[in-house]
């Protein structure tokens, strides 16, 4: 009598945004894919657990969670995701991934270890050191919490009278781990940055995004319309969409970049992501700045970029998964 086949364990989504994947979990619906939605707000576990009940863990939790009365759930979920870890469990953007998108600082480490070109920066924990930190670097600067996501406690300074001003007040933003970046602002040509998005660690498509400067959230999944006017359809997002006028287009980066996005993904144990580069306007020289393991896909993709992300994203879940 042929023996029973064990029944499949689910894929796990680990998420926080009550947006941001209604297309990943409608994609989910779409095929029958068995899995389990798991909110980090309330989650909690036993570490002595040895079950590991899941295929598959996806990990999606945002860094810019605290701007969501969340910022509790980022500390907590790299212990989490070590434990999964332990378990065997097969974890998408795990813990080490995961500890490079949780600090600006490690990713600027880890750009310049791989001898790629960032903006000038200074690292503080301190609001009072912050003009000291920038002295020497070319002002305008801006100052950026250490964890942080969709432009969160970003802002600029023109002078240093100004910077000076709000350390004195203690009006500078630290975040939650209370590190700061001070770094110079390069103005990026034509208001544009380009993101790269990578599956499986391989490149998968890349956008440029408009931005009159205006913000520094430069989310994909909240951008209005193409760059010829055309309104997105915006599937996720949707609480944060109307409030800025991003433009997009589909581009195909040089080669060179292709392979240094890779390369970045690689050294930062990343499956999927987006990484952010742009030129600056003043001589057209390129600067990396930002790694994303939280992947919003583009709004309205198939018309942007031709195809559906979510569908190859599943595919490569499943095929993780198995």
């Amino acid at each position: 009598m042929p023996r029973a086949r064990p029944a499949r364990r689910p894929i796990a989504i680990y998420y926080e945004h009550p947006d941001w994947f209604r297309p990943l979990f409608a994609e989910l619906d779409r095929r029958g894919t068995p899995y389990e939605r798991i909110h980090a707000a309330g989650h909690w576990y036993d570490p002595l657990d040895p079950a590991a009940p899941y295929g598959l863990v996806f990990n999606r939790m945002s860094p810019s969670a605290g701007s969501r009365g969340v910022g509790h759930a980022i500390a907590a979920t790299l212990p989490l995701l070590a434990h999964w870890e332990r378990l065997g469990t097969r974890v998408i953007n795990g813990s080490r991934a995961y500890l490079i998108e949780t600090s600006k600082a490690l990713q600027l480490t880890l750009l310049s270890r791989l001898e790629l070109p960032v903006p000038r920066t200074r690292v503080i924990h301190r609001a009072a050191e912050a003009p000291a930190a920038a002295e020497g670097l070319r002002f305008p600067v801006v100052v950026k919490p250490n964890v942080g996501g969709s432009g969160a406690g970003v802002v600029r300074f023109d002078t240093p009278d100004e910077l000076a001003a709000s350390a004195l007040a203690d009006a500078l933003d630290l975040g939650l781990d209370r590190t700061a970046l001070v770094q110079e602002f390069v103005p990026a040509a034509e208001g544009r940055i380009t993101r790269v998005e990578v599956l499986g660690g391989r490149f998968l498509y890349a956008i440029r995004i408009y931005s009159s400067g205006d913000s520094f959230n430069l989310c994909p999944a909240d951008v209005c319309r193409t760059v010829g006017g055309a309104e997105l359809t915006r599937s996720a997002c949707a609480l944060d969409a109307p409030k800025n006028e991003l433009r997009v287009e589909c581009v195909t980066p040089p080669a060179d970049v292709i392979r240094d996005v890779e390369h970045i993904a690689r050294a930062a144990y990343l499956d999927v992501g987006g990484i952010e580069y742009f030129e600056d306007a003043r001589d057209s020289k390129r600067y990396y700045y930002d790694i994303n393991a939280l992947s919003n896909f583009v709004a309205d993709a198939e018309r942007v970029v031709g195809f559906d992300p979510f569908v190859r994203l599943v595919d490569y879940l499943e095929q993780e998964a198995a």
